[in-house]
């Protein structure tokens, strides 16, 4: 029986509905890169950085989690060992993502516009209404 290993991919938007993953293209195929290293993964993420992309967060995850998410998706992956040498992001990024960066952010804020506010009479008034059921 193979030993599950804990590997570091890059989330976009963690922990939110709008989650995306971080995909090298090659050729026509998305490869997903599974770090066995936590700094290495951090490395390559500051670097995705530098280069005005939005900030990932590296995250801890289970490598036969990826490896069905990849056969699900169509899509490749790649370990990268630790202590392998210094992996660069390829120069050119999509230009169109399969997520939105701000999306989570941008709803929340759409949902809060959308809320009417009430003038502080009207708070008075129901504030009283409801003192008077007690």
């Amino acid at each position: 029986m193979i030993t599950p290993m804990r590997v570091f991919v890059l989330l976009f938007n963690a922990g939110t509905d709008n989650e995306g993953i971080h995909t090298i293209r090659v050729g026509d195929r998305n490869k997903i890169l599974m770090f066995e290293s936590e700094d290495d993964a951090t490395r390559f993420a500051l670097m995705l950085e530098a280069q005005d992309f939005p900030a990932p967060t590296v995250e801890a995850i289970d490598s036969e989690e990826i490896k069905e998410f990849c056969l699900g998706a169509d899509y490749d992956w790649e370990i990268i060992p630790e202590n392998s040498g210094l992996v660069i992001p390829p120069e050119i990024n999509v230009e169109e993502t399969d997520w939105k960066p701000d999306a989570d952010l941008f709803d929340r804020q759409e949902s809060q516009q959308q809320e009417p506010e009430l003038s502080d009479s009207e708070l008075d008034s129901i504030r009283r209404r409801l003192e008077g059921l007690l």
